[in-house]
């Protein structure tokens, strides 16, 4: 029985296409931690709002399971996000789409609040 040899061929100009990207320069990467600030303030803001005592989530699960008619709601909640889900994502892997970004933005503006809260109140 003869064994199968590995295809083992390597593309010379595997790499070519990429000689002409140029790193990022400090304002980029300014820009990015500062994005990246943002919306781990903005996490952080959300995640004390939400399990705080009386807090979000116990309030919405609350609402939700409170009636059998209300938590007909959960199915089309998943639905909603199930079309959300659709709507932000490509088909393939290797390219995106500008509406992928709406979450990031969002959280960039909800950390925005949070900070200026924080700055004047000296609390989330």
């Amino acid at each position: 029985m003869a064994k199968a040899k590995p295809n083992n061929k390597v593309d010379p100009n595997k790499y070519l296409k990429n000689k002409d990207i140029e790193p990022e320069g400090k304002l980029g990467v300014a820009a990015a931690v500062g994005r990246m600030g943002l919306m781990l303030v903005g996490i952080v803001g959300i995640a004390t709002e939400f399990f705080r005592d009386d807090g979000w989530l116990k309030a919405a699960l609350g609402k939700l399971f409170e009636s059998t008619s209300s938590m007909m709601l959960i199915p089309v909640i998943i639905f909603v996000l199930w079309l959300l889900n659709r709507w932000m994502s490509s088909e393939s892997k290797s390219e995106t789409k500008k509406s992928g970004d709406i979450p990031m933005y969002a959280m960039m503006a909800v950390g925005a609040y949070y900070l200026f809260k924080l700055i004047t109140t000296g609390s989330l």
